[in-house]
Formats: C-alpha cells, sequence, structure tokens
C-alpha cells in the first residue's frame, strides 16, 4: 500500500484527527500530500481554527495536513481542514494554580458539597456554553440506609452536571450515588462516571481523551487545560427549554489565575479558608482563558459509527454547530456545609475590544457564621485583572457595597484601601507592624469638629524605606438585562440538587476603576469598558424586594484576615499535613 493512503479503519488510530462522515463511505480512502506526517505531531504545526459558526462539517482536520483529498474526487476538489483542541495532561506547579485547586473531601460524614463551573463564551456567536459539576455528601457512596439516616440524620448524596448553553437551553443529568466521583486531592481535575462501558472500569483519575471515551458512554472529566463529555438529560426539568444529550471536548490555555501574573496566586477568600468556617468558601480558579474546540450536532450515520468516532474532537448541542479558537473562558469552584442563605454573582470577560484581556468577577452573599445560634452577616467581593495586574476589593481591605434587584438589575460598588488609611481623627489610625509614619498629608483641617481625612506614607522601621506611595482606588459596575434568565440548581441542606438560582450570559455591563482622591473626589481613570456578553445571577431567597446591604465585617474578624499567613508555605515544610483541596 502506498504509505500516504490511508485507510477508514487506520485513521481511527489517529487522536490527533477529526473525521466528518457527510462525504466518506466504508470504502473511501484517504491520500495526503507527502508532507503529511502523523508520527511527528506537533501542536505548533496546527492550522489555527476558523471562529464561528459554520453549517457544514469538515471532513477531516488533522495535526499537520493542509488539504486533503478522496481518492474518488477530481484532485482540483479539495477541502480546508479544521484544527481539534490538543489534550495535554496536567502539569505540576502551574504557572497560574491558584490555592484550594484540588477536591475538599477530608473523609468525614460531616454536612459537605463541592461545586466547579467552567465557562466558555463565543462573541462572534453571543453564545456561551456554562458547565457546572456538583457532589454531595461523597462518604455515602448511596443514597442512606434507615440505620445510617437514624444516625446522621437526612442527607442528600450524589454527583450532578449541568450546562446552561446556547439560546438559554439547558441540561441536567443526576444520580445519587457517587462510587464512580473522582477528584484530585492537590489539583484542579475531577471526573464521574454516570455509565460506563460494560467492557471497561470507569476511571478514578484524569486520563487521555481516547481512553475516556472508550471506557465512559456518559460523564466528565475536566482539568484546567481540558474539558470534555457527554450527558443525556433525565427528564426532571420541567421549568426551562432543555436540549436531548450534550457533549463537548475543548482545551484551554489559562492567561489569568487569581492574582498579578508572575506572582503567587491568592486564596479568593484568604488564608481563613483553609479552615471549615465562614462556609461556603469560594475560589476563582481561573479568571481568565483561552479555549479551543469544536461543537456539532451528529447525523444519525454519525452515530451509528460512534465507535469509529471514539478519540476525536466534537460536541452536540440542540442541532447546532460551534466553532472556536481562543474563545474567553473562566472558571471557579465552591464547598462546605451549604450554599448561602441568598446570594448575586456577575462574571465577564468579553469586553468590547479587549475580550480575554479584562476579567471582572463580582459575588456576594448572605451566609451563616459559625456558632449556636443562627446570625448571618453580609459578605461581598470583587476582582479585577486588568493588564497583568490584579485590583482586589475585599472586606478585609474596604468596604463593598451593592444593590440587586429581584432580576435584571445589578449594581456593585467598592472601595480598597490596601495603600491608605482613612480616619475621622488622628487617633482613628492604626498601623501596620514593622511600618511608622514619617510624613502625614491631611485635607478639610478648618474645624476641629469636623471630619478629617488623610493618608499616610509608610517606611520599613529597619531601613527606612518606602514602602508604598498612598494609591485609593473605587470601582463600580452596573449591569442590567432583559433577557428572562434561566433557572440553574444548586447544591442545598435542605433538598439536595435544587432549582435555586436564575442566570443570564447575555447581560449588559459597564465596568468602571478610579484612583481616588485623598478627599473622596474621583481621581485619575484606570479602566472604563462594557460588555453585552456578562454573566449574571441571583439565587437563594427570599427575595422580596430589592436587596440593599453592604460588607459588615468585625473588626477583629477583618485584621485577622489582613494578616498575610502563607498556609500553602506553611504546610508546605511538612507536605504529609497538607490537607485536602489546598
Amino acid at each position: 500500500m502506498d504509505p500516504n493512503i490511508y485507510s477508514l479503519n487506520q485513521l481511527h488510530q489517529f487522536s490527533s484527527c477529526f473525521i466528518g462522515l457527510h462525504s466518506l463511505n466504508s470504502k473511501s480512502t484517504l491520500k495526503f500530500s507527502q508532507s503529511s506526517t502523523f508520527n511527528a505531531f506537533s501542536p505548533r504545526d496546527l492550522r489555527p481554527l476558523r471562529l464561528g459558526f459554520r453549517s457544514n462539517s469538515p471532513v477531516v482536520a488533522c495535526s499537520s495536513v493542509s488539504e486533503i483529498e478522496t481518492e474518488t474526487s477530481s484532485p482540483a476538489v479539495k477541502r480546508s481542514v479544521s484544527v481539534s483542541p490538543v489534550y495535554v495532561p496536567t502539569p505540576v506547579n502551574r504557572d497560574t494554580r491558584t490555592p484550594h485547586s484540588g477536591y475538599h473531601f477530608d473523609g468525614t460524614t460531616r454536612q459537605f458539597f463541592e461545586g466547579w463551573y467552567f465557562k466558555v463564551s463565543i462573541p462572534e456567536r453571543k453564545q456561551s456554553f456554562c458547565f457546572m459539576y456538583s457532589v454531595e455528601n461523597p462518604a455515602f457512596k448511596r443514597t442512606l440506609t434507615p440505620l445510617e439516616m437514624l444516625q446522621h440524620g437526612p442527607r442528600f448524596t450524589g454527583v450532578g452536571a449541568q450546562v446552561l448553553g446556547a439560546n438559554g437551553k439547558y441540561i441536567c443529568q443526576y444520580s445519587e450515588e457517587s462510587q464512580n466521583f473522582w477528584g484530585s486531592r492537590h489539583e484542579l481535575t475531577l471526573g464521574n462516571t454516570f455509565v460506563a462501558n460494560k467492557a471497561s472500569r470507569p476511571p478514578s483519575k484524569e486520563v487521555p481523551p481516547q481512553e475516556f471515551n472508550r471506557k465512559v458512554l456518559e460523564g466528565f472529566q475536566v482539568s484546567p487545560l481540558w474539558n470534555q463529555g457527554f450527558i443525556c438529560d433525565d427528564g426532571r426539568t420541567y421549568y426551562a427549554k432543555t436540549v436531548n444529550t450534550a457533549r463537548w471536548e475543548y482545551s484551554t490555555r489559562p492567561i489569568y489565575g487569581w492574582g498579578d501574573v508572575g506572582s503567587k496566586q491568592k486564596s479568593t477568600a484568604g488564608w481563613a479558608a483553609a479552615l471549615p468556617i465562614f462556609e461556603p468558601h469560594w475560589q476563582i480558579c481561573m479568571a481568565s482563558g483561552l479555549s479551543t474546540g469544536t461543537c456539532f450536532s451528529p447525523s444519525c450515520f454519525e452515530l451509528l459509527c460512534i465507535d469509529f468516532l471514539l478519540g476525536f474532537c466534537w460536541i452536540e448541542w440542540d442541532g447546532e454547530r460551534f466553532e472556536f479558537q481562543d474563545a474567553p473562558s473562566y472558571s471557579e469552584k465552591n464547598w462546605g456545609g451549604g450554599f448561602p442563605r441568598k446570594w448575586f454573582w456577575a462574571q465577564c470577560n468579553i469586553f468590547e475590544g479587549a475580550s480575554g484581556k479584562i476579567s471582572l468577577t463580582a459575588a456576594g452573599g448572605l451566609r451563616q457564621l459559625p456558632g449556636l445560634t443562627e446570625t448571618f452577616e453580609n459578605t461581598a467581593l470583587i476582582g479585577v485583572h486588568y493588564d497583568g495586574i490584579f485590583y482586589e476589593f475585599a472586606p478585609w481591605n474596604g468596604v463593598v457595597t451593592w444593590e440587586i434587584a429581584q432580576w435584571g438589575y445589578w449594581n456593585i460598588a467598592a472601595e480598597n484601601k490596601t495603600h491608605m488609611v482613612i480616619f475621622t481623627s488622628l487617633g482613628d489610625v492604626i498601623f501596620p507592624s514593622l511600618c511608622y509614619v514619617k510624613s502625614f498629608h491631611t485635607e478639610n483641617q478648618n474645624s476641629a469638629k469636623s471630619n478629617t481625612y488623610g493618608y499616610v506614607d509608610l517606611f520599613n522601621v529597619f531601613t527606612g524605606e518606602l514602602l508604598s506611595s498612598p494609591v485609593y482606588e473605587q470601582v463600580e459596575l452596573e449591569a442590567t438585562t432583559t433577557d428572562s434568565g434561566t433557572t440553574l440548581r444548586a447544591p442545598t441542606v435542605e433538598a439536595g440538587l435544587t432549582p435555586a438560582c436564575l442566570d443570564t450570559c447575555l447581560g449588559d455591563l459597564t465596568l468602571k476603576i478610579w484612583e481616588k482622591n485623598v478627599g473622596g473626589s474621583k481621581g485619575k481613570l484606570i479602566l472604563d469598558v462594557k460588555s453585552d456578553m456578562a454573566a449574571l445571577e441571583v439565587g437563594g431567597g427570599p427575595w422580596f424586594n430589592t436587596w440593599k446591604g453592604k460588607t459588615t465585617t468585625p473588626e477583629v474578624i477583618k485584621s485577622a484576615l489582613e494578616v498575610p499567613i502563607d498556609v500553602e508555605g506553611i504546610f508546605g515544610l511538612a507536605p504529609f499535613l497538607k490537607p485536602p483541596g489546598l
């Protein structure tokens, strides 16, 4: 046989190829140019995938092939080639790895859930796909027996996979059993098998896509660099437009973690997130990344040839095919005893003229504090990544305020005090350790009874070096939507994985950041951008009217959270004591 002639059966061995069967029959062969080399596959040889929507499926997309022709067609009839996403195993010591990337389950029978959220958006089509995975009370692999319920109380168990996709449609597959769920103790890799191939054992760790497709008929696996799965709607969703099945397979290149580029990445909720208090905890794993993949709805003939397609990259969603390259993407997670009583959330990394270069995440909630009584606190946070710099507005470095309607309107503002102290009199100033005041600047000194605003220059007590110049930043975002939204499920203590929040990926959002002058007026404008593809959410309740609030963290807790404790560094001295998830 000519070394450059390959039958369909032989092409099945090439995991870097994508085969579309519309124009091929079982006797067809494919002929490649002399430059085609399958053994020396390199990601650098990939031709960029055209971004957007195409109504016709390509015949073949291979790693290093620029054009193809069928043996039975005219040599003049040639088709362009698309590129499949490239799978790369999760590396050790990733630059953008954040704390709390791992699976936090500690093996105890306490009330526990963990949930993960991955979003990829396609600006050219103005569509987004949101993939949500969750596990509840994994100490119990199956529904509790009557004896276990007497011993531990009522618990909801199981694994769920949800997708909010194009045109606001939805799919959910859920199982009360979790024996086929797995998660890495210290890395962002997890997966579950709902239905396994009878001849295979379900995976218990990250595996190459081809192996996953051979072993798993219905399920998912995800890592920081790869997301794939196939699920079937379980028929429990009567309140939203659904699709019957969904299949996805795409790669991701992280850009921002949660912190300045090139610096150690931060825990979103501070060092206290390493402790089982102030739950649920929350971690942004990737504030922004660029994802590449293809998706389409297969024909009946292709479904009959599913064995042939194993190992190839394709996704289906309601009869439409989407292709994307370097599409803005995002991921986060939360874990603990249960969700907040009520909450709001906004996320966007698609802005006019700057898609993928700017990322915003904002959220707030009413959560229960640990203790014997039901005491709740308002908490919120805003994080913005722009030009490699992380702007953090959190309860421990400032104040966050919000006005959130029952649906359709989000207004969130914050000020940080990272390098500035605001006070009403000089006696109220609390200075960080190892610093002293060398110069003092004030405004409004005309009246001893009026408030005096000022800032201080901080110097190292040992060297006299100026530690920071006074910078005081303010952020404000406003979002609206006319979309009616889609109801999603969330893990709850009271009812398990149940409808609990309303989401849209079609929000109109404006984001502004200023440097703030000492007297309180707005100074230099740092950022002013708009988007019409913001992801917005409200959840929990009750939502009787518009929720106006501000962060109310007690001063003792705020001061404690400001202490720069490197939890990962501490456990680095004794890795065997490192808790799960960190």
